[in-house]
């Protein structure tokens, strides 16, 4: 409970720090979510963060905007995800480099490949994501294959946690 009252201030106030044991329950919320995966150690993710926040109290802003004049009305979530932390997530995703962004809206998933800007992205989010098509399920990080992905991962880091208790 108290992890969640903490995601609700971060909500709040920008970007929700999302791993493994939290993603798919505030996936689920509703919302739709713009999600960053980054490493701490990536200079280009360094460089980005603060215009990553600015994009957060952007879409935040607007949310509140958009429920005042309808309350049923669409909202966008942003959440980062620490990539080379979270291996099993990460490799849902299948993340080959970083910051990778993908809006999550229900099952369907977009990889945003524009260019790293405030606008480029609160346009991807707001407008111009139903321009592209999204993962197909098979490979998105809901169906089948992303599932399998993690698993791999979990199993692996399990095996290799266990080698490592055993010595």
């Amino acid at each position: 409970q108290q992890q969640q009252q903490q995601q609700q201030q971060q909500q709040n106030m920008g970007t929700v720090e999302l791993r493994a044991s939290n993603f798919d329950a505030s996936v689920r919320d509703g919302s739709a979510w713009l999600v960053e995966f980054y490493a701490p150690w990536c200079g280009h993710c360094k460089r980005f963060a603060p215009t990553y926040e600015k994009v957060a109290e952007t879409l935040h802003a607007q949310n509140k905007a958009d429920l005042a004049a309808d309350p049923a009305a669409r909202t966008v979530k942003v959440a980062k995800v620490d990539g080379s932390a979270d291996r099993a997530l990460a490799s849902r995703f299948n993340i080959r480099g970083y910051p990778t962004f993908f809006l999550v809206d229900g099952w369907d998933v977009y990889e945003y490949e524009g260019d790293r800007t405030l606008e480029d992205l609160v346009d991807f989010v707001t407008e111009d994501y139903v321009d592209y098509e999204p993962l197909p399920f098979l490979n998105s990080p809901f169906g089948p294959m992303g599932q399998l992905r993690a698993f791999f991962i979990l199993a692996g880091s399990a095996a290799v946690s266990s080698f490592d208790w055993m010595v």
